[in-house]
């Protein structure tokens, strides 16, 4: 049956029901939910409005929820229900198909300044890997009648991530409030997920992300001192690390201070107890040199406990005091990864005045 809307106000025991009133438009209520997303019940960074599709119409608003996915919001309007649902379908099927880049030039376009640094002032973190992954289509209307009802509900019998919320809009005595009601759950799985393939940003082939965690077991002014970075405890924490090519650029940072230097790996990982490192143009034994922690030296060690160490050329590097960290920046709980956010390659690469082009 339509989605129907009612509230009561109590009067010692009498209840009085608010009187149904009607919103100026909805373009009104576009407006409302622009400023205000989380209307919606749900915490979203609104990434485009009225935005244009290559067929010429145009999306009402466009949103983005903390793990990265994009959510369709359109206003049902004045059209007729197999219209709205037509429409929202046909953007969806456009939406899913944006990759990262696109989906950040949209984003950008729309909120004037950096993607990556509105999303962490709305989320507490930056944007994940993955943008893009799954696609949630909203219809929005003020009144929603049966055959919409069971459109939409056929549809997500397939699969099909779609839903339709419905806005009353009541006053009493002079006070106005909205009242919402979703056509189902948005937490009420479909029959399938509706899941689709991730967007990454295409990776450069050269830069990696590593983190270097401060602790009694290394320390960043013996790897800044000697050119290195380690990590180790366990193969979760070493693994990662073990995989970087000789070559790679890597972006260094440590945790809770942020990016401190930037270099190029010279030899492969190898445990702490035998590993070379380049001092002074000569490849010295990381156990002989005076090291402020202990990286596991002195102790029995394994290939499974053991730290790792992958000697570096640093084109640029900073003590802890100078560490560099602006919201947006990249950060990451694996040793080292993949570096493919542009954001990051090139506020980094600025701070510490490198060439991007040669990494010199």
């Amino acid at each position: 049956m339509p989605v129907e809307m009612g509230m009561w106000r109590i009067d010692g025991d009498a209840p009085r029901r608010l009187t149904t009133a009607t919103l100026p438009s909805e373009a009104a209520l576009e407006e409302y939910l622009e400023r205000d997303p989380s209307l919606l019940g749900q915490r979203l960074l609104i990434v485009g409005r009225q935005v244009r599709t290559p067929h010429g119409t145009y999306i009402d608003l466009l949103g983005m929820d903390s793990d990265g996915n994009l959510s369709v919001l359109e206003l049902k309007r004045d059209k007729t229900p197999r219209e709205v649902v037509a429409q929202i379908l046909d953007y969806g099927s456009w939406v899913s198909r944006l990759d990262r880049g696109e989906v950040t030039d949209i984003a950008e376009s729309y909120l004037g300044r950096p993607f990556e640094v509105a999303f962490e002032e709305v989320f507490g973190a930056p944007p994940p890997d993955d943008l893009n992954s799954e696609l949630s289509l909203t219809i929005v209307a003020t009144d929603l009648d049966a055959s919409s009802e069971r459109i939409v509900t056929y549809l997500r019998s397939f699969g099909v991530p779609i839903n339709a919320l419905f806005f009353s809009h009541l006053e009493d005595e002079g006070r106005h409030y909205l009242a919402r009601s979703w056509l189902r759950a948005p937490d009420e799985a479909s029959s399938t997920t509706g899941r689709s393939t991730g967007k990454r940003a295409d990776w450069n082939g050269r830069d990696w992300f590593v983190s270097f965690g401060e602790g009694p077991s290394r320390a960043w002014q013996d790897g800044r001192r000697y050119g290195f970075v380690s990590a180790g405890g366990g193969a979760f924490y070493s693994g990662t690390l073990r995989g970087l090519p000789v070559g790679a650029r890597i972006f260094t940072h440590v945790p809770k201070q942020g990016y401190v230097g930037v270099g190029v790996t010279i030899g492969e990982a190898r445990r702490a107890d035998e590993v070379t490192v380049l001092v002074d143009d000569v490849w010295t034994p990381l156990r002989s040199l005076e090291l402020s922690a202990g990286y596991g030296l002195g102790e029995t060690q394994t290939d499974e406990n053991a730290e790792w160490v992958v000697p570096v050329r640093w084109l640029a590097s900073r003590p802890l005091t100078e560490a560099y960290w602006e919201k947006g920046l990249f950060a990451n709980q694996n040793s080292a990864c993949k570096l493919r956010q542009a954001f990051t390659i090139d506020r980094v690469t600025a701070h510490f005045q490198l060439d991007d082009d040669t990494g010199d």
